[in-house]
């Protein structure tokens, strides 16, 4: 939980900054703090709850593979998914041949998004082997071709996610930001670890501050290990960074924006009453059922975790969040954790969102 005391110690150095408001490209976004885009979590219902909590600036759709999008799978139009609510919003796209790339930043200018996102960070082994994600960290001439062909094709603003490197040994971040801005990338998102570290260790802030310094004019957005106000704010602070994405963090406090939104107003920090969490937690089931039906119990089971934890409900409700199969039976689970709401005592939940286990290389 922050304190106004952490944050606006955090915070010294931000204090006679700009207005929260950033321009990527010709778009003007109402924050610097955005959803990072989180595979199999950021799907259009999240994204709609937490917008609605408000201080959001920007979200990113999960991850799509290009030629699956071009090929109009159920798959790429669930993860496409959006409505008039969901905005400002960028589609992330990724995939190792530039044409499949190219075709696919084509088609959604021609359906109307605003943003393009090409991933350059994702560490997962079935999307490096479609030579995709982190894999294009290795090539750093072969990703400011792939990149400069999107950005010379389309009108919208080409963004990048990538990551530090593909190990410590090769730190590529710095020169792919200097390059990918000569080519006119409007923005750059960077993880602050390599693809060799996964989702493990610690973020590295200087690296992230590397690439700040590599670059002219575009914004840097620094992402990772965001789970509080102050973390963010010591994120801009240490790195320069002008926005940050928060993924994970938003999942274990998703009233993160609306904290930072307070606290850049001068307001004091207020944490969510018991009964706004058993909203945020009707809401968002409510709005994966109405695109999906009695199959959204199913999609919610992964979720169940972080809701425990945060409720504080006992573990064989979380386990009846889990197993659920029916819309009425997640009635009866809310109607009871409502009631037994702050039963098991819990701290903040960490390590709730799955990530891959093992060697990176059988990811």
């Amino acid at each position: 939980m922050d304190s106004p005391t952490t944050a606006t110690t955090a915070s010294l150095a931000l204090a006679t900054e700009p207005p929260l408001t950033l321009k990527i490209g010709e778009r003007l976004l109402p924050s610097r703090y955005f959803l990072a885009p989180l595979a199999g979590y950021t799907h259009l219902p999240l994204r709609t709850a937490l917008r609605e909590l408000g201080g959001m600036g920007l979200a990113t759709t999960d991850l799509i593979l290009a030629p699956q999008l071009l090929a109009g799978s159920r798959k790429s139009a669930h993860l496409l998914a959006t409505n008039a609510q969901d905005n400002p919003l960028s589609v992330q796209i990724f995939g190792g041949q530039v044409e499949h790339l190219v075709r696919a930043a084509q088609y959604l200018e021609d359906q109307g998004f605003a943003g393009v996102d090409i991933n350059m960070g994702c560490p997962m082994g079935k999307v490096n082997s479609q030579g995709g994600g982190a894999r294009l960290l290795c090539d750093c001439d072969r990703a400011v071709q792939i990149v400069a062909a999107v950005v010379e094709a389309v009108s919208l603003p080409v963004t990048v996610k990538m990551r530090l490197g593909w190990d410590e040994e090769n730190l590529t971040a710095p020169q792919l930001a200097r390059d990918f801005e000569q080519v006119g990338v409007a923005a750059i998102t960077v993880h602050g670890r390599t693809r060799q570290q996964g989702f493990h260790g610690r973020v590295n802030l200087e690296g992230i501050r590397q690439v700040v310094a590599a670059v002219e004019e575009i914004p840097i957005v620094g992402n990772g290990d965001v789970r509080s106000v102050a973390d963010a704010l010591r994120m801009r602070e240490v790195t320069g960074c002008q926005a940050v994405a928060v993924g994970r963090g938003a999942m274990l406090d998703p009233w993160i924006f609306r904290k930072l939104d307070q606290h850049h107003r001068g307001a004091p920090l207020v944490d969510p009453t018991p009964d706004e969490q058993i909203a945020f937690l009707r809401r968002h089931f409510e709005l994966l059922a109405e695109r999906r039906g009695n199959y959204a119990c199913v999609l919610f089971r992964k979720f169940a975790g972080w809701y425990g934890a945060r409720l504080g409900i006992p573990e064989e409700l979380e386990d009846r969040l889990r197993r659920m199969e029916t819309i009425a039976e997640f009635e009866q689970i809310v109607a009871e954790a409502r009631a037994r709401h702050g039963e098991r005592r819990t701290s903040m939940p960490t390590a709730l969102v799955k990530t891959p286990n093992g060697p990176n290389a059988h990811w």
